[in-house]
């Protein structure tokens, strides 16, 4: 390990925190050759040595197809313990390893692996090792990604090795980065020095040319001078050089041994009966497990752990390549005859086998894909799809093989079904092509404002129902209309996907069907749709029926039903263990909550919301979160992060075109602005949110400004510029009631009558008559505005009342910056206030905040980190630190502690 001690200090410290119960993840990444293997078995050995179990798992090329091989190999030790965790988290990894029917979300599997981890790491420290990570299956790094996070209370480290090409694995990931890097000229020479100690000056001098500071080229490269190797020049990559060398390695060992050591190429994983097999098909002669010894002498391989294994994965692709095509054809059809007990192995197998289409190896792919998806494997399942498509002579059936692939994938990987969906190429009918369409409107979030692309959404719908798929028909609709209203469309482009819903034969309370007609012509359908939330009976365990119900209230601005719905589609997601769509619900119900209270609540489910949606990839709904938490910390008073994430969300891809995200961008940047008193600034901001043509335009969004718009055009003796865009909205909120838009004009109507000079107190009486009880916003805001307006009209002793409930409300909310007005305009009518506390709630971060919350309604720690996808532990640890930061000692006071939250939440 020369040269390395920087590397080796770091690792040692990972495992030092870990024995402390400071659990940490570390991706060591650099070239092949560079010494990474080196540095895993250093911290292995110092683990060993430091009493820590450790759990190893090896990628290999010809496993990356099979889901939940790796995490299948690192935890064989612990499957005995299935025991210890609860009845569904045991049956979620047995579904994961093709044990059971379940279908198991990947979180859900990390959660249970997470249980199964930590349990044996409370008895012993554990070391995860996982090395050629990036040839790990999808599912595998998955799951090893989400327990990496999550292991800060946990006495478990975890080192992942991958090479620097490709270049995405295990990148934005929150893990650990360790880039190992070419070792210096002493180093290098040390290296070299002391495995080839008797080279010739001359000799030495090339190698340490040849190697640049690359550790396994100092040791391999000597080895090659010495069997007469002839290497390619210098322009060729190192990787290649090294290829060659152990090529011709491999090209000098006994006929018997090179079959043996081929057919391990093609699978290191399958028993060695099997391998040997496959070499007497290639030789025509008995070969026997003796045949290994020389390849093991060589330097080609190793025996560990009991395991025959290469020595480099460079030297397993080497000896690979030098197998002719013909014998690779017999290795691969021997190796799927002999695994008739393992039908995924051997479908690959037998895919690898096949030259030209082959229809039954086709379906042998195809049944792997549906078993891979039964557990829970999309990404397997898409590329068995894919490889499916490639060996059918069917043009049709090939592109129906590859619309369900891009289907699948676009659940996870948008790239990757775009890939997909370019190969397909004829399709046999409407139901196909409409499927089609709506996988590449979820793959191109850009356009969304094409009016274009909203009519052949349509004209698909109207084909899909036509040949019986109304589902999916109605899901065509809803994509159009989500494109109208995060576009700011008017209603007439709106009108021609109703006309479709109209075709459809939906029944009047559909969920999706209510949800459409909200987002497609809020002004036209949206006072029949407010006029039928109140009085429907939703199927409430209908996860997503009740989030359609939620995206329907929230875009007619009945935050309160929305928050309702919003709030059962996640708890439902949450229970089901669907991240991905959990993510959704949350981002959405913290937006609408903002104006409902109990912020501390919001920025727990915000930060939730986006670090889930980074987790599953979805950068789209994570954007989403951000422009929620954006207005949160505007209202909040932590501006400048506000800023910082409203430019975020502005420069973001993901929300080109999106001007529900950019109006939500737009607003907290005038909020912030008016709390700093830069009111003309405010001003200018806000107006670009009711200009048509500006992309923070989005009607309804802007009706929810208002009164940010009215305060700051009234502290600037601009009323008139606001006037017009306050009576409009008006006119508006006569034809659709919505509640949200008609409490926001009835406060921006009050504010410009002030600042006009009229006798406001008529619009105040208006404003102050309306229910504002589940409105904590509007109501502390309205008192302040009222207060203020009384004080200036000598009415002093009648000032104070509402000035007061200002106060207080602010304060609830956490709302400092409106806090500290409501006290200047009390002192300004002889009263003073002492500084606002910051309750004890606000001390909480936002998983502690979620913890006690569930705690105090009665859940178990267990039932706990399912809901919250941490441990047990954990959820154990952050009640250890609550009970002292809201100043009690037990559980059963958490309820009492917590109840002014709940009253405002």
């Amino acid at each position: 390990m020369h040269g390395r001690d920087e590397e080796l200090a770091t690792v040692e410290r990972l495992l030092a925190e870990a024995r402390a119960g400071r659990g940490a993840a570390l991706v060591i990444r650099g070239d092949a050759g560079i010494g990474k293997t080196m540095l895993l078995a250093a911290a292995q050995q110092a683990a060993a040595g430091a009493g820590m179990a450790v759990l190893q798992a090896n990628g290999a090329e010809a496993e990356s197809a099979l889901p939940f091989a790796g995490l299948h190999q690192l935890l064989g030790p612990l499957l005995g313990d299935l025991g210890a965790l609860t009845p569904r988290l045991q049956r979620t990894l047995r579904s994961a390893f093709g044990q059971d029917d379940e279908r198991p979300d990947w979180f859900t599997v990390g959660l249970a692996v997470l249980e199964l981890l930590g349990d044996r790491a409370a008895r012993t420290p554990l070391l995860l090792v996982a090395e050629d990570a990036h040839w790990l299956d999808p599912e595998t790094l998955n799951v090893l990604v989400f327990v990496a996070r999550r292991l800060a209370g946990e006495p478990i480290a975890a080192v992942l090795a991958v090479r620097t090409q490709p270049a995405g694995v295990l990148t934005g990931t929150g893990l650990g980065q360790l880039t190992l890097g070419d070792l210096d000229d002493g180093a290098a020479a040390r290296v070299l020095a002391d495995h080839a100690p008797h080279l010739s000056p001359p000799a030495r001098d090339w190698v340490l040319a040849q190697a640049a500071g690359n550790p396994l080229a100092l040791v391999e490269l000597p080895r090659s001078i010495q069997a007469q190797v002839e290497l390619p020049s210098e322009l060729v990559p190192l990787s290649e050089r090294l290829e060659t060398a152990f090529a011709g390695r491999f090209a000098q060992l006994p006929a018997g041994t090179r079959a043996a050591v081929a057919a391990f190429s093609a699978d290191p994983n399958c028993p060695v009966p099997t391998l040997l097999a496959a070499a007497r098909a290639t030789t025509g002669t008995a070969v026997t497990p003796a045949a290994f010894q020389p390849a093991i002498d060589a330097g080609l391989l190793q025996v560990q752990g009991r395991r025959l294994r290469f020595r480099h994965p460079l030297m397993r692709s080497a000896v690979y390549r030098c197998v002719t095509e013909f014998d690779r054809l017999t290795i691969h059809a021997v190796l799927a005859d002999a695994l008739a007990d393992d039908p995924d192995r051997r479908a690959w197998h037998r895919s690898a086998a096949t030259l030209g289409p082959d229809e039954e190896a086709c379906a042998e792919l195809e049944a792997a894909a549906v078993r891979a998806l039964g557990r829970g494997a999309v990404r397997a399942a898409v590329g068995g799809l894919g490889r499916a498509a490639e060996l059918t002579g069917s043009p049709q059936r090939r592109s129906a093989l590859l619309l369900q692939a891009a289907e699948l994938a676009s659940t996870e990987d948008l790239g990757l079904a775009a890939g997909l969906v370019g190969r397909v190429e004829l399709l046999a009918g409407a139901a196909d092509r409409a499927r089609l369409a709506l996988v590449r409107d979820t793959i191109e979030p850009a356009g969304v404002a094409d009016a274009a692309r909203i009519h052949r959404l349509c004209d698909h719908a109207a084909e899909a129902h036509a040949a019986g798929e109304t589902g999916l028909a109605a899901l065509l609709c809803w994509r159009a209309s989500l494109c109208c209203w995060f576009a700011g469309l008017p209603d007439a482009v709106g009108a021609r996907i109703t006309a479709v819903l109209g075709t459809l034969g939906l029944p009047a309370d559909e969920p999706i069907g209510l949800a459409i007609q909200a987002h497609a012509q809020p002004d036209a359908l949206g006072p029949g749709v407010l006029h039928q939330l109140p009085r429907l009976v939703p199927d409430r365990a209908d996860a997503d029926g009740m989030r359609y119900l939620g995206s329907a209230a929230l875009t007619l601005g009945d935050f309160p039903s929305a928050a309702s719905f919003m709030s059962t589609a996640a708890a439902n997601y949450r229970a089901q263990g669907r991240a991905t769509l959990l993510t959704r619900p949350l981002a959405v119900a913290g937006y609408v909550r903002l104006w409902l209270g109990g912020w501390p609540a919001v920025r727990a489910d915000l930060e939730e919301a986006e670090a889930l949606a980074e987790e599953t990839g979805d950068p789209f709904w994570m954007v989403t979160a951000r422009a929620s938490r954006a207005m949160h910390d505007a209202l909040t008073g932590n501006h400048a992060a506000a800023l910082n994430l409203a430019d975020d969300i502005t420069a973001s891809p993901a929300t080109a075109g999106v001007r529900a995200a950019a109006g939500a961008a737009q607003h907290a940047r005038g909020i912030v602005a008016n709390a700093e008193g830069r009111h003309d600034e405010a001003l200018d901001l806000l107006l670009r949110m009711y200009a048509p043509a500006d992309p923070a335009y989005q009607p309804d969004m802007h009706g929810w400004a208002l009164p940010d718009l009215a305060d700051a055009a009234a502290r600037t003796g601009r009323p008139g510029e606001a006037r017009g865009i306050v009576e409009a909205a008006g006119e508006r909120a006569a034809r659709l009631p919505s509640p949200m838009l008609l409490r926001c004009h009835a406060y921006a109507s009050a504010v410009l009558a002030v600042a006009d000079g009229a006798d406001a107190g008529a619009a105040f009486d208006r404003a102050r008559a309306m229910d504002l009880a589940a409105w904590p916003v509007h109501r502390a805001r309205l008192d302040l505005a009222y207060g203020t307006w009384l004080r200036r009209r000598k009415r002093i002793l009648e000032s104070r009342v509402p000035l007061r409930a200002a106060r207080d409300g602010f304060d609830t909310l956490g709302a400092v910056a409106w806090g500290r007005l409501a006290r200047e305009e009390l002192r300004a009518a002889g009263e003073e206030s002492t500084s606002r506390a910051v309750p004890q709630r606000e001390r909480l971060t936002a998983q502690e905040l979620q913890t006690a919350m569930l705690a105090a309604a009665g859940l178990s720690n267990r039932e706990i980190g399912q809901r919250l996808f941490v441990s047990h532990r954990t959820v154990s640890s952050h009640l250890y630190r609550i009970f002292p930061k809201l100043g009690i000692t037990g559980r059963s006071q958490l309820r009492d502690a917590l109840e002014a939250l709940a009253q405002t939440t």
